[in-house]
């Protein structure tokens, strides 16, 4: 296996091959990746020099940022690399590492936003008790959960592919080293590849959706026990933005790894992993700061300062 890794070669078969269109898809995914690092990262800036934002809310937010940060920084420039070069080309040491990273930062995710839903169902569920029940030392503790959460799923799904075995110059019918089509890419049997892929996904999606799920039913049942109208509406303002994440999020991601092979195509597994991977990334700092009056306020005071 040692001899593989060293001469092992993957070759990208995504989007087009049409030069003209390469170049557009270049400009446009260009454009997204500097939207993603440009909007995290204020985000986190703001957070870090706003007071007003220590709060767990904005604790989790920020380190959603970061997450979104290096998983967008680990997909997204090998594939503008890509469209200017004539053959998409990757060894299979950085290719190994590129799909690592992949399945830590989307677990990672998903558990932050679980995080974030526990979050939302103990202010709305128990506002009283909020301040002692969301300490500093519980945030940091789900966060750091969050990280060991992915970092298990990256080793449990990482480490069976220096089992199996891959011929030639390997296709790999995709952008990235997504570990589906990577698995595909195999000439070996790949069904306990495949059996320890459907495991984790559910094990580690269910653990991260429940939580979520269960969170929200509560909270929907606390709003509709508010009589009136402008008091529903507030709480549900301040829960629809983590929704609509949430919501983009496990559709896609959950589509992805969990949908029938019959079904698969280039085109739609391009399509969910480039939602996922790349606009939610680019997506969650506009949800959350145009929807989030305290962001912009903070901004604004920021900038009043200086």
């Amino acid at each position: 296996m040692e001899n593989q890794t060293d001469s092992l070669v993957f070759l990208f078969v995504g989007f087009s091959n049409d030069p003209q269109l390469q170049i557009f898809l270049f400009l446009i995914f260009s454009i997204i990746f500097l939207l993603t690092l440009s909007g995290n990262i204020t985000i986190i800036l703001i957070i870090r020099m706003d007071p007003s934002l220590s709060t767990p809310m904005y604790y989790f937010l920020s380190h959603l940022s970061f997450v979104d940060v290096c998983y967008c920084t680990d997909i997204v420039p090998k594939m503008l690399v890509n469209f200017l070069m004539k053959h998409n080309k990757i060894c299979f040491t950085n290719c190994v590492m590129q799909m690592f990273f992949s399945l830590l930062l989307s677990v990672t995710e998903v558990f932050i936003l679980s995080a974030m839903a526990y979050d939302r169902y103990t202010a709305v569920c128990h506002p009283l008790h909020y301040i002692m029940i969301m300490n500093k030392a519980l945030c940091t503790y789900l966060v750091i959960g969050a990280w060991i959460m992915g970092l298990l799923f990256a080793i449990i799904n990482t480490v069976p592919i220096f089992g199996i075995q891959f011929c030639g110059l390997s296709e790999i019918k995709h952008f990235s080293c997504e570990l589906p089509p990577l698995l595909k890419a195999s000439c070996s049997d790949i069904f306990l590849n495949n059996g320890i892929l459907l495991f984790s996904v559910l094990a580690f999606g269910l653990g991260s959706f429940l939580p979520t799920l269960i969170s929200y039913i509560h909270i929907i049942i606390s709003i509709m026990k508010i009589h009136s109208v402008e008091g529903r509406r507030k709480i549900f303002s301040t829960c629809s933005s983590h929704l609509i994440v949430v919501g983009l999020l496990y559709m896609t991601g959950m589509s992805q790894y969990m949908k029938a092979s019959s079904v698969s195509s280039i085109t739609l597994d391009e399509l969910f992993s480039i939602q996922y991977s790349i606009l939610t990334p680019m997506l969650n700092p506009i949800i959350y700061s145009l929807k989030n009056k305290e962001v912009k306020r903070a901004l604004k005071r920021i900038f009043t300062k200086r």
